[in-house]
């Protein structure tokens, strides 16, 4: 087991073993565009953490008491602010045959939970062949099959002409955006449904939502979130937030403490 700080330089892949589990608490951290052989899981216990991965092309919100699956091979950046206290661990993919191959944000039980805190706390040289190990490690990788799927993740298009959309600037409504590129909205709209998935007015929200999450869960109040998020009223923005999560803002982030 190692406590890393922000400044330490890590590397799973030089250790050549099969799991490996980092613990951390870092403020204002970024990761830098990185990638690893072995895939990894990364929980968050306290804070928030924010996930570009495929060179930008998906960005993902990881709340509290959640987790992110970034299968082997996939570039990422995390950007962590405020403080988060994280636990990692990286799993070998050619090991561990079943796992995900694609990025996700999960919902955590209490029994993965604990098995994450476990395997993060091991020593790097922990025979996970052993047989109390080994059931430890295949029940973790059973339990990351079956997590719930968090609706914390967002196609971000790669058209020229929408570069200008980030994970920071509310994006504004279509018919703006329109003007701004110079494109039709029926253009956009074909833009968005095809390198998305989705049509722009439901990204929109999605991403709303997710900045939601992330300045509440770094401590910004209702009535900032409201306002940052372009609605006329905090009764508006917890109404949407709601319709969203099926939970107020309040509620939200208190069932993640």
């Amino acid at each position: 087991m190692a406590w890393l700080s922000g400044t330490t330089e890590f590397d799973p892949d030089i250790l050549h073993q099969p799991v490996i589990g980092i613990q951390s608490e870092l403020g204002d951290h970024d990761s830098g565009l990185h990638y690893h052989r072995m895939g990894q899981i990364l929980f968050s216990r306290e804070g928030c953490v924010r996930l570009t991965m495929n060179d930008g092309e998906l960005l993902c919100l990881l709340p509290p008491t959640r987790a992110a699956w970034i299968p082997g091979g996939i570039s990422h950046r995390a950007e962590m602010r405020s403080i988060v206290a994280y636990r990692s661990v990286w799993l070998d993919q050619v090991v561990f045959t079943s796992l995900p191959d694609k990025p996700a944000i999960l919902s955590v039980n209490p029994l993965l939970r604990e098995l994450l805190e476990r395997i993060a706390a091991s020593g790097w040289q922990t025979d996970w062949q052993q047989e109390a190990n080994a059931h430890l490690v295949g029940l973790c990788v059973a339990e990351l099959a079956l997590a719930k799927h968090e609706p914390m993740s967002l196609h971000m298009p790669r058209d020229r002409r929408l570069i200008m959309l980030s994970g920071d600037t509310l994006p504004p409504p279509l018919a703006e955006l329109a003007r701004s590129c110079g494109a039709s909205e029926r253009t956009l709209s074909r833009i968005f449904q095809r390198e998305t998935g989705m049509a722009y007015q439901p990204w929109r929200q999605q991403w709303r939502l997710m900045k939601a999450v992330e300045l509440l869960a770094t401590g910004a109040r209702v009535t900032d979130a409201a306002s940052a998020l372009g609605f006329a009223s905090d009764s508006a923005f917890i109404y949407f937030f709601r319709s969203m999560t099926g939970e107020t803002p309040g509620g939200y982030i208190d069932s993640r403490r």
